[in-house]
Formats: C-alpha cells, structure tokens, sequence
C-alpha cells in the first residue's frame, strides 16, 4: 500500500499527462511558455482569486509574498509553530522574526484568539497556515488584521481546494500561498507554487520579483529571485485540473470515512472539522498515544504512516532563541502525538477498512506494550 499513491492516479491521467508534455516538447518553451499563462487564468477562475502568480514552489510563494509587502530587517511576522519549516524560513531569511502563536489542540491550526497578544509595535504581517487541508479561521484573523492595519497571507500549501464560509482557500487575504509538490492535493511532478491576491500593485510586484525584479527584459525595478515555474510543470498541473473536482470529493468522502470508521476507537483521536469549512485530507492525520510503537506496529502490517511535525518551529534549533520553549503548549502535544495514515483519491474502501483494522490492532497492541513496560 502506498502512503499517497501518485501512480494510480498518474495510470488514470497519462494520455493527458503526456499530451500536455509532449506540447510542451514540440513547442519548446521550457520557461514562461503559453501553459503558464494557461494554468495562472484557470487557477484565478477557480480559487475566485483577481489574480494568480505561478512561482517555483511553495517556499517562493510565501518568500516572494513577503518580498512584495517589503518586510523589512526586524520587522515581525506573526505564525504557528506547528507547520512545515518553509513558513518561518522564509521570514528570517529576509531577516524577519517569526513570532510564534499557539494551535487550536482539535484542529491544529493557528488559534485566532492567541494571535492580538503578540502583536506589537512591529508586527508587519500576520501569516496563518491552514494545515492538513482544513483553512484556518480567516474571518476572525482577517477582522483582526484590519483593526491592526496587517496584511495576511495565508499558507495554503495544505488546503488548495478546500472552502470556507462559501469560498475557496488562497482567495481570502491579502496573499493566499500554496504549494504544488508531488504530494499535495494539486501537485505536478516536481516543484511549483503559485500566489493568489485581488491587489493589482501587489501582483505586479510578485510578478517582476519572480523574474529577477525585472518589469522588462534587462531593467530591473526592484530586487527579485529566480522563481518561475517551470513551464513543463504547469503543464502536468493543467492536465490534473481536469479531474481535480472528482479528486477533491473522494478526499473529503475518504475523510469523513475514516471518522466515521475511527470514532470511539480507544487510542485514536480525530480532528476537528469545523461547520463553517471543509478539509480536503492533504494528510488524514489522527492523535495516537505511544506514537512510535503504533507506527512499528503499522509498518509490520504493511501500512505506511508518517509524522506532520515531529517537532514544532520554536524547539527546531535554528529557531529555539526566537521563543521560550513553554510558549506553545498545544503544539509541543500535538507534535508528540499526531500521525497521518494513507490518503489519496485513488485509495479504495477496500485499502481504508485494512488501514483501520491494522490501527485499531496497532494501538491495542502498543497499549499492552506500554502496560508491560
């Protein structure tokens, strides 16, 4: 069994696939070739965004978004410490700070009532992951972005796809940033991202940024990076498009699956969804006691597991001094105890009811060993 299984899904889509590379091939324009203007107008159309911006990966996104409001050395960037480490990376290396707000436990997405006490004098952004596929509360942290005069860019690396309150995630602050490695809902072959926002003079300047800085060939504006997508890339994610809605219904019928089938398992904690959203499962990640004991169980039962994060952003040691090592309790546990299972479209029934057969005998297993112990 596969942990995210691209080569069934690669089998549905190859005539597709290879029609859109062998396009690019025949027309030969390896870097900003027509896909990428191609892909940027469908994208826009479907995330409800005025514009999108294709970029190199999610890393750049969330750089070239930073790069675009100008952060400055010093100035502060408001996140969670419970995310991929790209989302603070990009912060310091602009030589920002990232400021670290705690998780909501249930969810384990930044928790919007934790975030105006961190805000000060030279808080420049507010920057809310929305993990798992699950976008976080961007209501409340828009409202409070406004009363503060902050941009916010969400960290939609996870959520491509999902909704909340009636629109899609990437369109609902000033920057929407996600990601398109092989493993996401939306993913090409390789590295790729893309930007979304409904400022025209913030596009334009991700624009340039991404070429270098360039607002024509040879003149530079602005101080940019190397960060387009690759043309052959964007063609790969065109031909995913066309089956991307099929693909986000069975990751959200696969995940209330999984809850309905994971309820009241003793050992198993389920995470939060909540009523005004959806999660499109880029993970299908549960809370397990004796975590690595489960996993070795698992894994002698032939199911793949892993940990998104085994340890959260402020005990990392490259960033352990930004913050005191108590400051984010929910997500010290959450890092100690959650542990995703396979998920992808073209997992079967038939693989999920093995999945949770082997987790409940696994937990039941790791529990005895620790009784023993």
């Amino acid at each position: 069994m596969h942990f995210i299984d691209l080569k069934s899904q690669y089998t549905a889509l190859k005539p597709a696939i290879d029609a859109r590379i062998q396009r690019v091939l025949d027309h030969g324009q390896y870097i900003m070739g027509p896909e990428v203007a191609e892909l940027e107008q469908r994208l826009a159309a479907f995330s409800g965004a005025k514009h999108c911006i294709t970029v190199a990966s999610g890393t750049e996104a969330l750089l070239i978004s930073l790069m675009a409001l100008d952060l400055k050395p010093g100035d502060e960037v408001i996140t969670s410490p419970f995310t991929f480490i790209a989302t603070a990376e990009v912060i310091v290396l602009l030589g920002g700070v990232p400021v670290f707000a705690d998780i909501e436990p249930d969810t384990c997405n930044i928790d919007a009532s934790k975030i105006e006490a961190k805000i000060t004098p030279r808080t420049r952004a507010l920057m809310p992951v929305s993990l798992y596929g699950q976008v976080a509360d961007m209501e409340a942290i828009q409202e409070l972005a406004t009363r503060h005069g902050l941009p916010v860019i969400e960290d939609a690396a996870q959520s491509f796809g999902a909704s909340y309150r009636g629109r899609r995630s990437g369109a609902l602050s000033t920057f929407g940033c996600t990601s398109f490695f092989p493993s996401k809902p939306l993913g090409c072959y390789g590295d790729g991202g893309a930007i979304f926002t409904d400022d025209d003079r913030l596009a334009q300047a991700c624009r340039e940024i991404r070429v270098h800085g360039q607002s024509k060939r040879y003149f530079h504006t602005r101080v940019g990076v190397g960060g387009r997508m690759d043309t052959l890339q964007c063609a790969i994610v065109l031909a995913k498009l066309d089956r991307f809605d099929w693909e986000l219904e069975r990751r959200r019928a696969l995940g209330a699956r999984y809850h309905a089938l994971l309820q009241g398992v003793p050992g198993v904690g389920l995470l939060a969804v909540r009523d005004d959203r959806d999660c499109v499962w880029a993970q299908y990640t549960v809370f397990v006691d004796h975590r690595e004991r489960v996993q070795q169980e698992l894994q002698q039962r032939g199911i793949p597991t892993a940990v998104h994060y085994p340890r959260p952003l402020h005990l990392q040691p490259a960033y352990e001094a930004l913050c005191c090592p108590d400051c984010c309790p929910a997500s010290v546990h959450a890092s100690q105890h959650v542990m995703s299972l396979p998920m992808s479209p073209d997992l079967t029934e038939a693989q999920q009811d093995e999945v949770v057969a082997a987790l409940r005998e696994a937990v039941a297993a790791a529990a005895r060993t620790q009784e023993l112990a």
